[in-house]
């Protein structure tokens, strides 16, 4: 009689699994040992707390500040300040990961950012640039979409989820990356009085960040969404992991006016006032004017490290169209090419554009759009006809522009 073969751990027979795996004195099948390959991965990474050197990038390959800078340079039109920071920044998270304390005892806290601008003016393009430059894992996440323990939507927890999946399920690279937090003033507190209603979508979600951005051991669910009793849970140590968060914050400048005139009383004061720049009051933001906008003391204090981005005036949007290695001009150019077309645009309906982004007030976000009304017509008609060239002139810019946003 043949023997039957079952899997030693869970009695199943070899016709109700993929696959049975013959060892000396037994059998285990493909389930039991993905099983066991979790407990065995689980087991390890709690018996090991901390961060594992061998998980680390090559600190003497690390670009030093100035070639972040540089590089940031090639995408992102000015904002100096908000690139001096993040590339110092990060610079400083690649040494503090491969820190030892053996020596004198001195352990360096990590140094999370907040980055304060208007739409447009490039704060997730700064952060997507310079994950294509980073050798950690890197990942982006919208804090509109989360809510407090136990509401419909997603649990804060599910940020590291992401961080989880770019780093594929590896905890100790997951560990040392770096997550940008996008839209962090839409969880602002909607209100000072507190009332019978939950703002679960606001202080809440503040009060659930708060351990992440602390460093704490945190049970994150492997895909993300929701928290239930009966799924697995993967442990991350957040304590290594580097969070820059950033906002709009939109009506913060009448905070910031409202401090800086404050003390506005006899005539050094006045003096004083004349002495700031009304058109670019970001510039002045401090963490008390995050304070009256909505983000509480607590979270505030995990964000040391606060900038700001400038408002783009025309000679910046003008050099957005056309100096960044991916600007629009050239990616427009790059779509033409493909179809065997030279796409050129002339000065002056380059200039049209900008002063229409200029008076919609949209960033270079506006430039896009604008950019995108022009194009269509063109781009519909182009491809097939058989023309080799094309120059985009005002009268087209404007003739485009009329159709699509009539006066």
């Amino acid at each position: 009689m043949k023997e039957k073969k079952t899997c030693s751990f869970c009695g199943r027979g070899e016709g109700e699994v993929s696959l049975l795996i013959t060892g000396l004195h037994g059998y285990i099948c493909n389930e039991c040992a993905e099983q066991a390959h979790l407990i065995v991965k689980e087991a390890l990474g709690q018996k090991g707390k901390g961060l594992d050197k061998s998980a680390l990038p090559d600190f003497t390959q690390m670009p030093r500040p100035e070639e972040i800078k540089r590089y940031l340079d090639q995408y992102i039109i000015g904002q100096d300040e908000a690139k001096k920071t993040l590339s110092v920044a990060v610079y400083n998270h690649y040494k503090r990961l491969g820190q030892t304390t053996e020596d004198d005892g001195v352990e360096i806290e990590k140094s999370n950012i907040i980055m304060v601008g208007q739409t447009g003016t490039g704060k997730t393009l700064l952060a997507r640039t310079i994950a294509r430059l980073i050798k950690v894992p890197f990942t982006i996440v919208d804090a509109t979409v989360f809510t407090e323990a136990g509401y419909v939507g997603e649990d804060v927890e599910s940020i590291l989820s992401r961080l989880l999946q770019v780093a594929d399920y590896d905890v100790q690279k997951a560990q040392c990356g770096i997550v940008f937090i996008d839209e962090i003033d839409k969880i602002a507190r909607k209100q000072d009085n507190p009332s019978i209603t939950r703002d679960v979508s606001g202080e809440g979600v503040q009060q659930g960040l708060l351990k992440l951005l602390e460093g704490a051991e945190v049970n994150v669910p492997p895909k993300g969404g929701r928290k239930h009793p009966d799924q697995d849970y993967i442990k991350v140590d957040t304590s290594n992991i580097l969070f820059i968060c950033g906002g709009a914050f939109d009506g913060i400048e009448r905070k910031i006016a409202q401090r800086l005139n404050t003390h506005t009383v006899g005539y050094n004061a006045i003096q004083n006032v004349t002495h700031i720049d009304s058109d670019n009051l970001m510039q002045y933001v401090m963490p008390q004017d995050l304070k009256s906008f909505g983000l509480i003391p607590e979270i505030i204090g995990r964000l040391p490290v606060l900038t700001y981005l400038n408002p783009l005036d025309r000679d910046a949007l003008h050099r957005i169209l056309i100096e960044p290695k991916n600007s629009l001009v050239r990616q427009y150019q790059k779509l033409m090419q493909m179809d065997g077309i030279t796409l050129r645009f002339n000065r002056d309906a380059l200039d049209y554009m900008v002063d229409k982004a200029v008076e919609y007030k949209l960033g270079a976000r506006g430039l896009r759009s604008i950019m995108e009304a022009v194009m269509r017509q063109p781009m519909f008609e182009l491809p097939g006809s058989g023309r080799k060239t094309f120059t985009v002139t005002r009268a087209l810019v404007e003739q485009q522009l009329t159709q699509a946003i009539p006066c």
